[in-house]
């Protein structure tokens, strides 16, 4: 949008452009078009691509020889839950996973949350004891508070 606005800027400061006349605007390829679809064209983000979006992620630790059975429980959940943007499965260490999900706010972790408890039930024994009175699973979550990139 900068850029258009600054091509028209130069376009009328030239004597003899097209732009510099009255009817300027009747030359301009957009100025007929509905805002629906001047938006598809100039791409001006709406409010939703603005507003921050939330993440939580859970650390497990699974118990020796039970990796893939893990992995497989994961692969086989169809997490089509409302809000779910993007979730991601890394490994952090020996037997040591995180999975990470970014929604579109926290209102949306939270109504996700009874198919969470229900997906982590399906795989909770091949689960080991986190200690320090954690349980199997060490769940954190919240909003972007400082989109870096």
């Amino acid at each position: 949008m900068r850029a258009r606005a600054a091509w028209l800027d130069r376009a009328r400061r030239i004597p003899s452009h097209p732009m510099r006349s009255p009817g300027f605007a009747s030359l301009d390829p957009t100025a007929r078009l509905p805002p629906l679809l001047l938006r598809l064209i100039i791409r001006v983000p709406n409010r939703r691509e603005n507003a921050m979006t939330a993440f939580n992620a859970v650390r497990f630790k699974v118990k020796p020889g039970r990796e893939q059975e893990f992995l497989d429980a994961h692969k086989n959940v169809h997490a089509e839950w409302p809000g779910l943007r993007h979730v991601n499965m890394i490994k952090t260490g020996e037997r040591s996973y995180c999975i990470i999900a970014e929604w579109n706010d926290v209102d949306a972790i939270a109504a996700a949350r009874p198919n969470m408890i229900k997906t982590l039930d399906s795989f909770r024994d091949t689960l080991e004891d986190l200690g320090g009175g954690l349980g199997v699973t060490d769940p954190v979550g919240g909003p972007v508070v400082l989109a870096l990139k």
